[in-house]
């Protein structure tokens, strides 16, 4: 058995980070003899919390320069693909554009209860299956409740500035290490892996990662 510790480099409204995830899932499953320590760290993909929001497709096409048309067909593809892991993207052409800061906090608090994953795939359910504005705090509460855990607390949490330090250093630490898209896998504080890759590739990557470390 060889230990690998992944630190996922992601934010909730990415949705290649919700792919990416779904595709380290499949690609473990053919991996038993790997132990994975998986730790989630926070991206900011729209960071100006005072930004109006606006419908995602012209955002997406005055951000990447092509035409709302091109945008919705990019989009319709990586909903085909979410399809087929089983995640839920059957809104994500009608979402707007969102900060995700408090949604960040939410996930380092989840991780506390054990429940980081959880978190992170109720986010990216509300965000990418329901288009869910997951700025708004009710929104972000009504995930704690889907997972069962501590309403009031989680209240108490999004109205202060708990794990605000947390996801500030995250963001810094990693704008820092040169990481400028995500998702990033980081093995072992050691060997990156960039964007959502096929499972048979991040099984190989991980299989030579662990032969490199065992």
């Amino acid at each position: 058995m060889v230990n690998l510790k992944i630190d996922l480099v992601s934010d909730i409204a990415c949705p290649w980070c919700a792919v990416g995830y779904a595709r380290l899932e499949r690609a473990l499953a053919s991996l038993p003899e790997l132990k994975i320590e998986l730790e989630w760290h926070a991206f900011e993909l729209n960071p100006d919390k005072n930004a109006p929001q606006e419908p995602i497709l012209p955002a997406l096409s005055r951000k990447y320069g092509k035409s709302e048309a091109e945008m919705r067909q990019s989009q319709a593809y990586i909903m085909e693909v979410a399809a087929e892991l089983g995640l839920n993207f059957s809104k994500m052409q009608q979402r707007f554009t969102c900060n995700t800061f408090d949604a960040h906090r939410l996930v380092k608090w989840a991780e506390t209860q054990g429940q980081a994953t959880a978190m992170k795939m109720a986010l990216f359910n509300a965000y990418f299956g329901e288009a869910a504005d997951v700025s708004r705090h009710q929104v972000l509460l009504d995930c704690v409740a889907k997972l069962g855990l501590d309403v009031t607390t989680a209240a108490q949490i999004l109205a202060s500035d708990a794990y605000s330090e947390q996801v500030q250093q995250d963001i810094a630490r990693y704008q820092h290490a040169g990481i400028s898209s995500v998702p990033a896998f980081i093995i072992n504080n050691k060997y990156l892996i960039s964007g959502a890759q096929e499972p048979q590739q991040l099984a190989a990557a991980l299989r030579q990662i662990a032969a490199q470390v065992s």
